[in-house]
């Protein structure tokens, strides 16, 4: 909130929000499409809430935004009080707002590209007024960021419960290669959409911050997973850093080349990518 100071008790009133939702600290920063480590720092009082996230707070909370700031009209601080539901508008989907528009801008996103997106293709989408996306998302750049670690967000979720019952590492490692081949509609709109953000993240510092994150988890998950089946027996002593590099790094070109073609045309298929991951999984990893 720029030229004006931010009531100290604001953190304490998203928190009883929190409190309010019954649900974690980080599910509630992943419904208001916000990082977790940003709203953690905000609410131990070392980082401000921004004007947007207060805003995405009342909405999806159905709070009263002055009730959050700690005035009335703007006039001042207001008396502690429990938080007033503010009444649903009719219009507001169940996920709330702000998720919707994130996920809507996704899928634009993959069909289109996102400098081909503009806010009036998100709000049509939404059924919304342009005002609504900018209420919630100022700029772009706020959007473009959301989105993306949304995207992480649900890609982690996704492996993290694709992998839960797998037997061993190999058996992981198998199911993280069959998790990143874009057979799916679903699938192939994700990986449309990392490599527009891949391009975005050349020519954006935030996007760009973004993508190294993604990928030194991504590439410490495939570490861990190998380094697991080193121990187990079922690969051979090898550097888990380099084989989590090498193996991420033939991820992302094969999966480039087949979303360059179409799923029963010409060109590297699926079932092409998922051959060639296991061979050299086999010839890089497997023990003998």
């Amino acid at each position: 909130m720029a030229g004006m100071e931010q009531d100290p008790d604001v953190p304490t009133r998203v928190r009883e929000v929190i409190a309010a939702a019954g649900v974690t600290q980080r599910e509630f920063a992943r419904r208001i499409v916000m990082d977790p480590s940003k709203l953690s720092r905000s609410l131990s009082g070392t980082r401000r809430f921004t004007a947007a996230e207060l805003a995405r707070i009342a909405d999806i909370a159905d709070v009263d935004a002055a009730w959050l700031l700690g005035t009335r009209g703007g006039a001042g601080p207001a008396a502690a009080r429990p938080a007033v539901p503010r009444g649903r508008r009719a219009a507001t989907p169940p996920e709330g707002r702000p998720l919707q528009i994130i996920r809507e801008t996704v899928r634009l996103i993959a069909d289109h590209g996102f400098h081909a997106v503009r806010v009036q293709d998100i709000a049509k989408a939404c059924e919304t007024s342009t005002a609504a996306i900018h209420y919630h998302f100022p700029g772009r750049d706020d959007l473009l960021e959301a989105a993306a670690r949304w995207c992480m967000d649900e890609d982690t979720a996704r492996r993290a419960a694709r992998i839960a019952d797998a037997a061993d590492a190999a058996d992981e490692l198998r199911q993280l290669i069959e998790l990143q081949t874009p057979r799916t509609a679903q699938q192939r709109d994700q990986w449309s959409v990392w490599l527009d953000l891949w391009a975005e993240a050349a020519r954006s510092t935030a996007v760009g911050r973004l993508h190294t994150e993604y990928y030194r988890q991504w590439r410490a998950t495939v570490a861990d997973v190998v380094r697991r089946g080193v121990a187990q027996g079922a690969f051979r002593t090898v550097d888990p850093e380099a084989a989590a590099l090498h193996l991420t790094a033939l991820i992302d070109g094969l999966a480039a080349q087949v979303l360059a073609g179409t799923p029963e045309g010409p060109g590297t298929r699926p079932d092409d990518m998922h051959a060639a991951l296991l061979a050299h999984v086999d010839a890089a990893l497997a023990a003998r």
